[in-house]
């Protein structure tokens, strides 16, 4: 009677089994951060880091070059704890490193240097390039070759300074599938080039963003995201349409969050919208909070 009873519990038990969550189940480890213009907070930079370490952001990323003191930068980070952990080469749309302009090229390739040394400055690990644009004047092949030139140039600097130059996927007409970014960062062979994945922005071209994860793997060394509904672009027909508040987009946020638990990835997950003052940025907190998994 007895070994019957405990037959009977055993099977049961096993038979609900399937329906509790893996114990062993794993998630990224994400920090949340802003773009420093989102902080439409006022103040010096100490008084916006603390805004935002209040609504549970821990970090943030700048332009370079831009109108901030990088002192003053620096002094924000030490009082509040809020990280730079990145840095934004802002003149990649104008001075392109894909420019018919050797000259052109050249102010591009200054900048991404002083980019790179912004970043030593502020402790930063990384900057942000877009390697440049397909138009009119510029082929897609011309864009691999030209870019992939300077950038080749400037790789001494990087590994020196120990900073990471990441690709990152916009709508520049350059790298629109996860294959091309994986076989421009590899063709480098060095550890210092890596992927920055805009997790919205390549909705547009058809590839979710959980495979564009998955084939980047240890390549990514960050990622930033907006919110982007590629039905309604589909429905308006103009990819313009999609842009969206976070969370409300079709991203897959429960798939691109697996995918990143797949490839390993624990770091930064920085969000790309318009700013505003605290109660627009507790806005943005709750809902990177929501799609992250964070609470």
């Amino acid at each position: 009677m007895t070994s019957r009873r405990q037959f009977l519990v055993t099977s049961a038990a096993l038979a609900a089994a399937p329906l509790l969550p893996a114990a062993d189940t794993k998630k990224p480890k994400l920090r949340k951060a802003v773009k420093y213009g989102m902080i439409g907070v006022k103040g010096t930079p100490t008084d916006k880091f603390a805004a935002i370490k209040k609504l549970g952001f821990e970090g943030v990323e700048i332009d370079s070059p831009s109108g901030l003191k990088l002192d003053e930068v620096v002094a924000a980070t030490k009082a509040t704890g809020v990280v730079v952990h990145g840095v934004i080469d802002s003149v990649h749309w104008q001075d392109t490193l894909s420019h018919p302009d050797e000259k052109v090229r050249a102010k591009g390739l200054k900048a991404l240097e002083g980019a790179i040394a912004d970043a030593k400055t502020v402790g930063a690990d990384t900057v942000l390039l877009v390697p440049g644009v397909v138009n009119k004047d510029v082929t897609y092949e011309q864009c691999w070759e030209r870019s992939t030139a300077e950038v080749k140039k400037v790789l001494p600097t990087a590994e020196k300074a120990k900073i990471k130059i990441c690709i990152e996927t916009v709508w520049n007409n350059f790298i629109t599938k996860p294959e091309q970014l994986v076989e421009y960062v590899d063709q480098f062979k060095s550890e210092w080039v890596a992927a920055y994945f805009d997790i919205s922005n390549m909705i547009r071209y058809g590839v979710t963003p959980a495979d564009w994860v998955r084939k980047l793997g240890k390549r990514m060394a960050k990622f930033d995201f907006k919110g982007y509904n590629g039905d309604k672009a589909k429905e308006a027909k103009d990819p313009g349409k999609g842009w969206c508040k976070i969370g409300e987009g079709t991203e897959d946020w429960p798939e691109v969050l697996k995918a990143l638990a797949e490839v390993g990835y624990n770091g930064w997950a920085t969000a790309e919208v318009g700013g505003g003052d605290e109660k627009v940025l507790a806005d943005i907190a709750e809902r990177m909070d929501k799609v992250l998994g964070l609470k």
